[in-house]
């Protein structure tokens, strides 16, 4: 649970006092955290950015006491959880062999920070793991809004606007390019080049700008996707070893 943010100055600690790395910074961590200790009878996880919230439990009863409760208090201070937003859907390692049991469909998704996670599977070994995959909506979005930047700039030179989608991919793939997610990142790169092309073409009508020449010149421009996050379980080992 997220429950306090430490410094650069706190991981240095100068002054050779341990660093107060647990700091409270939100009344909902608080409240959660009370209502693990007294209230769970299971594992609660919880992970929040500012007022979202992914809620994780090892049973669902106690998943369903929580929703109870926690609209309970928000009612108290005439708030309410976004209806649209708010969802009790079974995911995790036992999800599919679970719902196959009960003659149902494949475990639901959902949607936080920009992807949709998914209960899938190594390819090598089978085990359980969170896929995450770039949101459509969010993808369509940002190559709608490409589109129209390349309608502007499409007078500059060609170097001018190899060196302005560099950053823009660049600066897509530092966000989006976790593990897992490769197929949504080359399909961004392929569609980015389509748009490239269209918008040389719309200069002239004797363009003769073609698809391998454009091409040849991304593969100058634009970076190949790659990983560039490990996964969660070793960053967080990385940073708080045992």
């Amino acid at each position: 649970m997220r429950r306090g943010r430490e410094s650069a100055y706190d991981r240095k600690a100068p002054h050779g006092l341990p660093p107060p790395s647990l700091v409270p910074t939100n009344p909902f961590d608080l409240w959660v955290q009370h209502w693990r200790q007294h209230r769970a009878t299971g594992e609660v996880i919880v992970v929040r950015y500012a007022d979202d919230a992914v809620l994780g439990f090892q049973h669902r009863a106690d998943a369903e006491q929580f929703l109870r409760d926690w609209k309970e208090r928000l009612s108290r201070f005439g708030l309410e959880l976004h209806p649209d937003k708010t969802r009790l859907i079974e995911f995790g390692r036992y999800a599919v062999a679970n719902r196959k049991e009960r003659g149902e469909g494949k475990p639901e998704t959902f949607n936080f920070l920009g992807f949709t996670h998914i209960c899938g599977q190594t390819w090598k070994t089978g085990k359980f793991h969170v896929l995450r995959k770039t949101i459509r909506q969010r993808l369509s979005a940002k190559l709608r809004a490409l589109k129209e930047e390349l309608r502007r700039r499409k007078h500059l030179s060609v170097a001018e606007l190899g060196k302005w989608l560099r950053s823009v991919v660049q600066g897509y793939f530092n966000y989006h390019a976790v593990p897992g997610n490769l197929a949504s990142l080359r399909s961004f790169r392929l569609q980015v080049i389509r748009r490239w092309l269209r918008a040389l073409r719309r200069r002239s009508q004797k363009s003769r700008m073609t698809w391998p020449r454009l091409v040849a010149i991304a593969e100058r421009w634009l970076p190949q996707p790659s990983n560039l996050h490990p996964y969660p379980n070793l960053r967080f080992d990385a940073k708080h070893p045992r």
